[in-house]
């Protein structure tokens, strides 16, 4: 089985090279202690503003340069690499397990039940995911925390649908049926015999999600609704970078190409997930 699956999937080159991408991510961000030259929040008020050390005025205690206060671009990278990946990881495991309870509900029981909590899930895909996300930590308050419940309520109906949709194909399949007659109850038809089936696409799904929320917290830090100074987030970075764009180019990009390479390693596994899982992508 997990031989099959990577013969499909390292046979998108693409997905082994972001999985790598990925994995030294999470090397990084565990290591951060080890790897960091510098506390991410120490300021040295003798170096504003320097540039990184292959530029005239840069100093190789500080590789790719400080912020306006004097702190070390790179380590805070570094720590900003654990936030990233713990709000993809905290956002996706809420919404996924919300997402899968709502949704085998719905798909299985179906009637005015299926309908209310559809309908509800439609009204939340009529939002924008940003501007609802927005108005919620507005509601909540500004904070990492409540970016996070934020995130995970706004990607939340996108596993509801889908698992719905996976239990209603499952449902009236022989094996269900066969179960059903042998006296499983609602609770371990559900969970014990249709889930197992529906778990593929939810996979793909919550790779993909992951990067999402990696962006949504990006863009909520952005606009100071998220992670809050002087904790290092890329987002949050790039909100204090704003002013110095066009002075000090290595406080902007250095944040934003953080965030490019880690969503982007994420989509190729994602898309490398889903040419393994899925049986009609797979070639005889």
């Amino acid at each position: 089985m997990v031989s099959e699956f990577w013969f499909y999937f390292s046979e998108n080159k693409g997905a082994v090279i972001g999985l790598v991408v990925f994995l030294l991510l999470v090397a990084v961000a565990l290591l951060a202690p080890l790897l960091s030259p510098h506390s991410p929040t120490f300021q040295d008020r003798n170096a504003l503003l320097l540039p990184p050390f292959w530029q005239e005025g840069g100093r190789t205690a500080y590789l790719l340069g400080t912020d306006a206060v004097g702190r070390d671009i790179l380590s805070r990278l570094i720590y900003g690499a654990r936030f990233s990946l713990f709000i993809g990881v905290v956002v996706v495991t809420v919404a996924l397990t919300g997402g899968i309870l709502i949704g085998l509900i719905a798909g299985f029981f179906r009637g005015w039940i299926d309908i209310v909590i559809m309908r509800v899930m439609d009204v939340i895909l009529a939002f924008p995911s940003l501007l609802l996300a927005l108005v919620l930590v507005a509601i909540l308050g500004p904070g990492l925390v409540n970016a996070m419940i934020a995130i995970a309520l706004v990607l939340q109906p996108h596993f509801v649908r889908l698992t719905r949709a996976s239990v209603m194909t499952e449902k009236s399949k022989d094996y269900v049926v066969a179960a059903r007659v042998a006296g499983a109850g609602p609770i371990r038809l559900m969970t014990k015999t249709i889930l197992p089936n529906c778990l593929a696409p939810l996979i793909v799904q919550g790779t993909l999600s992951f990067s999402n929320a990696i962006l949504d917290a990006a863009a909520l830090g952005f606009l100071g609704m998220g992670a809050q100074p002087p904790t290092p987030e890329w987002g949050t970075m790039l909100a204090e970078a704003r002013e110095f764009i066009q002075s000090a180019w290595w406080v902007v990009t250095f944040p934003g190409l953080a965030i490019l390479v880690t969503v982007l390693a994420i989509n190729l596994v994602g898309d490398g997930l889903r040419d393994a899982l899925d049986p009609k992508l797979k070639r005889s």
